[in-house]
């Protein structure tokens, strides 16, 4: 019963909305600011990003390789362009992962020098508390003389970002920043072994004690064989591992807002695929930093050449990621912290 009463609080408390918590600012009732913004998320704008983003001329971002830098300044030249800040200062938004780490830290072939492309958005009143959004930007690069895209690993949660980056801005634009700020994390090496999130958390840019949550997006833009007859669905993995209020603020919002099926399937401590491991959430989650992994499963083109945007569903991407946005929205302009209730 008072899990039951404590859901129907935050539902309540997300649906009269918190805007006055956000900014200070005596919000106008009859608007939603979180749905107002959400609605420059669209399907159109996230193809286009992913069709040069997965495209050849990226060669499948191979870490540390010419690709990868194609794809890492093109993140760059994004921000750069919606005024987005770097939290280095200046032009730097690439935090330099040494080849020495990479290769020390993979077995097999040693790596070139590579970097993790973070920009971010200062909070009104809790500038010191940060909400990080996750993605990798890498893929497997060119085998065998085949280029192996990632439109959906990683390309789909890459894109995803540039898109929840550039509402979060119009909401500066308008007055209404996130209380809290706002860190757009994209990782390099997580096909690697999570090389570039683990990089992070070992140098933090941002102590991880303030670090809120790490909302992280591994592939969302397809549709696998368990839900060909209901596509409209996501996996939501370690939500409710380290923060109940956390898991319970996602089941809220995805109610009023996006309706998406919630599958927790991975979510099972006894799963044998153990995805709760496998993605750069997990590098935050050791660190008692609550977490949730997006995720649409596997399908016959993962880590396959045939990877490419053409077979995303960019409306179920265009939803998925207004998922991830309202989430990011409600635990960033929270009166109080999200707490990890469940920290190990």
């Amino acid at each position: 019963m008072r899990k039951l009463l404590y859901l129907a609080s935050t539902a309540a408390l997300i649906a009269c909305g918190s805007s006055k918590e956000t900014t200070g600012i005596e919000p106008d009732a009859s608007v939603d600011y979180a749905e107002k913004f959400a609605k420059s998320i669209t399907a159109k704008d996230l193809g286009k990003h992913l069709f040069v983003y997965a495209s050849d001329e990226f060669e499948g971002r191979d870490t540390g390789e010419p690709g990868q830098k194609k794809a890492v300044n093109y993140l760059k030249d994004f921000y750069k362009s919606q005024g987005i800040a770097s939290p280095l200062g200046g032009d730097d938004y690439f935090q330099e992962v040494p080849s020495e780490y990479l290769s020390n830290n993979r077995r097999g072939r040693s790596l070139k020098d590579s970097e993790n492309v973070v920009a971010y958005i200062k909070g009104t009143e809790k500038p010191d508390e940060i909400v990080v959004i996750s993605a990798h930007l890498d893929h497997e690069g060119v085998k065998n003389g085949e280029i192996y895209n990632g439109a959906d690993d990683d390309g789909s949660g890459t894109v995803a970002i540039l898109e929840i980056a550039e509402a979060f801005k119009k909401a500066v634009e308008a007055g209404r920043g996130p209380k809290r700020s706002i860190l757009f994390l994209h990782v390099t090496g997580e096909e690697k072994g999570l090389l570039g999130s683990k990089y992070y958390t070992e140098n933090p840019i941002f102590p991880l004690k303030n670090t809120v949550t790490d909302l992280n997006i591994d592939m969302i833009g397809r549709v696998d064989d368990r839900h060909k007859g209901n596509p409209n669905y996501v996996y939501l993995i370690g939500s409710d591992k380290l923060s109940t209020e956390l898991h319970n603020i996602s089941e809220a919002i995805n109610t009023k807002y996006t309706k998406i099926d919630l599958d927790y399937k991975y979510n099972d401590e006894n799963d044998p695929n153990r995805f709760y491991y496998r993605s750069d959430h997990y590098n935050f989650a050791k660190h008692n930093i609550p977490i949730i992994f997006y995720f649409n499963g596997t399908h016959a083109d993962y880590h396959q050449p045939s990877d490419t945007p053409d077979k995303i569903n960019y409306q179920l991407l265009e939803n998925r990621t207004r998922l991830v946005f309202h989430t990011a929205w409600e635990v960033a302009n929270r009166d109080k912290r999200i707490v990890a209730d469940k920290a190990k």
